[in-house]
């Protein structure tokens, strides 16, 4: 790659041959006909995984046989989540290919609500008993800077280090390993370097290609870590003075630990980091072969691996073994986690939005609810399923996962964000390649903060 004296700001939805392929995939608009209600939702890159595709058509039938003559249309978007995003945005603008109900990330959907391609839900919310389950802080995941509620969350989650038990056997590492620091946790991925040939000793999601993953399962996980974030302001928002934070001592500090797991060679080759599927090639290949030591992922990873997924793994759970990602120097409260999900939305241009709703409520019983955490491995937003024993004991993990939620960090979820983090992917991926130092990549973080900001920034 050429070197890059600067990071430049890049648009974050580019519009490229795919997204027309989708539109034109999609066909007459939402409201073409009243009695068919088109469901747009993200399906897996990975054509053995079928959670999402699965769990739907059982939705669709309960749908059309509690509700005579109406029909449900599933329209799905198979893309990784960088081009998820800018075809979900070409569809929301025309009601010529506005589905009726769409699959939003809470990190765009306060960005498409400013944009206006989203209905609020107030009025709908309003008469549905069931939404009086839903934890705050989901809700607050879902609402816009007016104060409306635009999409109903389908679960949250959370972020700690997988690890292979046999991978750090061979390495001399201890099987209930609980690093305390990061040193801790590089300390760990140089010895499986050295020990254990031919296994990647750790796997920090980077750059652009990788998209939010980039920013939420790597960088943010070592960000709200440094202390930055003390008393619990956040260390890329200011609310006081509603302006974004430039990069400061925690920042550079977040950008040394990628560019140390790059630059000693503790992680993938770093045409694999930047390739935008590598994170099927850890769910699907990397974990279940044992080629991965350690993983800084989320608590979803085991929906690939339960029967059914195309990548059975049972033994998983034995298999691996999990940690909390430690703060920088082990301050209190010692560790971090981020939290975020999705929602189920109705575009602004969608022709059927009752009949929506309607699908929502579906999918949104607590019988249903349940049957989607467990699917997709989810953490339950729901307190009625969140204190049922069968939910709790579905699965492996959910407990350590769940119990993550009391020191989790929420995105700053404003209009900018997206932009954001494209710039925070770009200082990532110039330290990764050392195409940058981490001085200029945190010069050009700035210089693209501005620029996505409209200036509203300031130094801490």
């Amino acid at each position: 790659m050429p070197v890059r004296p600067t990071v430049r700001f890049t648009a974050l939805f580019t519009l490229t041959a795919l997204a027309s392929a989708s539109l034109a995939a999609c066909g007459s608009g939402s409201g073409s006909d009243p009695d068919t209600v088109k469901v747009s939702f993200k399906q897996s890159t990975d054509n053995s995984i079928k959670v999402m595709d699965t769990y739907l058509g059982d939705i669709k039938k309960q749908f059309e046989k509690a509700n005579p003559g109406k029909k449900v249309e599933l329209v799905p978007i198979k893309a990784p989540d960088s081009e998820y995003y800018t075809k979900l945005q070409q569809m929301l603008r025309s009601s010529k290919t506005a589905p009726d109900l769409v699959y939003e990330d809470t990190f765009l959907i306060n960005s498409d609500i400013t944009s206006g391609y989203l209905k609020p839900l107030d009025d709908y919310l309003a008469d549905w008993k069931d939404w009086d389950q839903f934890i705050d802080t989901a809700k607050a995941a879902a609402k816009g800077e007016d104060g409306k509620t635009y999409g109903v969350p389908d679960g949250t989650d959370t972020r700690g280090l997988w690890f292979s038990k046999d991978v750090f056997a061979k390495a001399g590492l201890p099987a209930d390993w609980q690093p305390k620091t990061w040193d801790e946790v590089l300390d760990a991925a140089r010895a499986i370097k050295e020990k254990v040939p031919g296994a990647t000793p750790l796997n920090v999601y980077t750059g652009k290609p990788a998209g939010e993953a980039a920013t939420m399962q790597g960088f943010e996980m070592l960000l709200y870590g440094t202390g930055t974030g003390d008393g619990g302001s956040d260390p890329l928002y200011d609310k006081g003075s509603k302006k974004w934070i430039t990069a400061g001592q925690g920042f550079e500090d977040s950008l040394s630990f990628v560019e140390t797991v790059y630059k000693e060679k503790l992680g993938p080759e770093v045409s694999d980091a930047l390739d935008p599927n590598f994170g099927t090639k850890v769910r699907g290949e990397l974990l279940p072969q044992g080629r991965l030591g350690i993983a800084l992922d989320g608590s979803w990873l085991p929906q690939d691996w339960l029967e059914g997924s195309g990548h059975e793994w049972p033994e998983w759970s034995k298999e691996l073994g999990l940690a909390a990602m430690p703060t920088q120097h082990g301050q209190a409260p010692g560790r971090v986690s981020m939290s975020g999900g999705w929602t189920w939305a109705v575009p602004a241009k969608a022709g059927n939005p009752d009949l929506a709703f309607e699908f929502i409520k579906t999918m949104q019983t607590k019988a249903n609810a349940q049957k989607w955490y467990i699917a997709n491995s989810g953490i339950s937003v729901r307190e009625d399923v969140a204190n049922d024993p069968a939910y709790v004991d579905a699965q492996p993990g959910i407990e350590f996962f769940t119990d993550l939620v009391a020191d989790t960090h929420y995105r700053p979820a404003y209009p900018a964000y997206p932009k954001v983090s494209v710039a925070i992917q770009e200082a990532m991926e110039g330290v990764t390649t050392g195409d940058q130092s981490v001085e200029e990549a945190a010069r050009g973080y700035d210089e693209a903060l501005k620029e996505a900001t409209d200036n509203q920034v300031v130094s801490k």
